[in-house]
């Protein structure tokens, strides 16, 4: 439908936004392909995180508790943070968009790294904020393109770091000097949905800096290394007034009772999170020499995933589809000639490895 023939015209800018598209999950005619195109973790939730889920299952009828509180409190101990500064949401996407309605609007700037995830500059035009991409050096982030595209219009800056679809990261000493050089009104927000992967000596999660610089959010998910992707829960630390607003802007009971219950007995579970670490960067590793062997140089990753270049990435991907295996296409995010593949278990490795080893390059 045009827009000359709608019936209720929306708010101007909405029709500048492409609707994001998650990673493919079928295959037609296959009845279990090997899903590595959402960065899920291969071997699920925490069997602790599943028998909560389940135990709740007789108060579904009940209304879940709108603060989130056994979880904030359980992650203010995991992490030794203020519980007050913790904010759940549905979904990190959630405190996404929450921060952009907070602080953006028409008129304003949402400055984010080129290749950075695609809810920020949708999140900022649905606000009618004005989406500004820095470009980056080397697939990475760089401070001194941000700190150049940064005016007096710059409300959040957006900073995946590690990189989702790129895998790079910047160190602490960045981070610190890309904070130092923002202007005042400009409020820094970490994406840290990928934290857990990081084995990085210079990396820092950045929840120091909330409470160090009043100037910094953090958030994280429970979609990824917690394999909790389908209850869509997500987290923010932020200094005290920014959680204050976003509680006010966040739905009353935004996070449902089986997802607070699952992420408590999660958090509980840190056997099951150091496991998935562990195996992700043994077939990370691996992966990326086999690769290496077929004369494809991955991108250095700290995720669980790695960005993959191919001389016709569609190709490749149509071919891997005969092969049963789903990856990410990466054109949405300016990466046409790449393809994204999450780290899945040794045989999905494998599968991937044997598969390539076929293709017509």
């Amino acid at each position: 439908m045009s827009i000359a023939t709608r019936r209720f015209a929306p708010r101007p800018g909405i029709f500048d936004v492409e609707p994001y598209v998650g990673g493919e999950a079928r295959i037609p005619g296959v009845t279990e392909p090997i899903r590595l195109a959402a960065n899920e973790n291969p071997f699920g939730p925490s069997r602790k995180a599943v028998e909560a889920y389940a135990e709740v299952a007789g108060g579904l009828h009940r209304y879940p508790d709108g603060g989130s509180t056994a979880l904030r409190d359980t992650l203010a101990e995991l992490h030794g943070l203020d519980a007050a500064r913790i904010v759940c949401g549905n979904g990190s996407d959630e405190l996404i968009s929450l921060l952009v309605r907070a602080y953006a609007g028409p008129g304003d700037e949402v400055l984010y790294s080129r290749h950075g995830f695609l809810m920020y500059p949708i999140a900022a035009k649905t606000a009618g904020a004005t989406a500004v991409a820095a470009p980056e050096r080397n697939l990475t982030a760089d401070v001194d393109a941000l700190l150049a595209h940064a005016s007096d219009k710059t409300r959040l800056v957006f900073l995946a770091n590690p990189n989702n679809p790129t895998g790079s990261y910047l160190p602490d000493r960045e981070i610190r000097r890309l904070l130092d050089g923002l202007p005042e009104q400009a409020l820094l927000v970490l994406d840290t949905a990928y934290v857990e992967y990081v084995q990085a000596a210079d990396y820092s999660d950045g929840l120091k800096l909330v409470e160090e610089t009043e100037r910094v959010v953090v958030t994280r998910t429970f979609s990824k290394i917690y394999g909790l992707a389908a209850l869509r829960l997500g987290w923010a630390y932020a200094p005290a007034e920014v959680a204050d607003v976003l509680n006010r802007l966040r739905g009353p009971f935004n996070v449902s009772l089986p997802a607070q219950v699952a992420a408590v007995a999660a958090l509980g579970d840190q056997e099951h999170l150091r496991h998935s670490a562990e195996q992700n960067s043994t077939w990370r590793t691996w992966f990326a020499e086999q690769l290496a062997r077929l004369n494809i140089r991955a991108e250095p990753s700290e995720g669980n995933f790695l960005l993959v270049p191919f001389a016709d990435a569609p190709a490749a991907a149509a071919f891997l589809k005969t092969r049963g295996i789903l990856v990410r296409a990466m054109a949405a995010y300016g990466l046409p000639g790449h393809l994204r593949v999450t780290v899945g278990t040794e045989a999905e490795m494998r599968a991937v490895v044997a598969a390539l080893k076929d293709y017509p390059q």
